[in-house]
């Protein structure tokens, strides 16, 4: 039996949202344990020409719940509002991608492949089919957001590991 879409990218999304979520959690708990302001996370980023960690969090949701949304319209465009300036408010940001994600069907994936699909960012433009898309583009780019937030709490001095990375991974049951 070939992987359906939606075997190929919900799951995984669904588990970096969870990763993403955890992270959010860790950062929180960090930052009372150091007794510092929630911005020395918040803003926290790996060098200086890197987005914050509030930015990675929020286009976890963005390459999860907005790739859904861009595929149902045919056009993708990065939200380029700014991030959510706590805890609180990145939590909603995540809830919401999951929400999304859980209420797909497969039947709704699968209604999905060879659509055309484009991306749009500040003058260029990308070609895909909605397939193409979530799999080359929306996939490895939440995977990236989620590495460079669980990152910028290592460099921080979180005492977060590769499990907490992984989270809750599928296994045979």
């Amino acid at each position: 039996m070939p992987l359906s879409l939606h075997a190929a990218y919900v799951p995984s999304a669904l588990q970096m949202l969870g990763t993403a979520r955890h992270l959010v959690e860790s950062a929180e708990k960090w930052c009372q344990e150091q007794d510092c302001a929630h911005g020395e996370i918040i803003g926290a980023r790996i060098v200086e020409d890197m987005l914050p960690f509030s930015y990675q969090v929020k286009s976890v949701a963005e390459h999860t719940q907005g790739a859904i949304e861009g595929v149902r319209a045919g056009v993708y465009s990065p939200d380029l509002n700014p991030p959510p300036e706590s805890f609180d408010d990145l939590r909603t940001k995540l809830s919401g991608a999951v929400d999304t994600l859980d209420a797909l069907s497969e039947a709704d994936m699968e209604s999905f492949m060879g659509q055309p699909m484009r991306f749009e960012f500040k003058g260029n433009r990308m070609d895909f089919t909605a397939e193409e898309f979530l799999l080359s583009f929306s996939q490895p780019n939440f995977y990236f957001h989620c590495a460079t937030a669980y990152g910028i709490l290592r460099m921080k001095g979180a005492k977060v590991g590769k499990r907490d990375f992984l989270g809750k991974v599928r296994i045979k049951t």
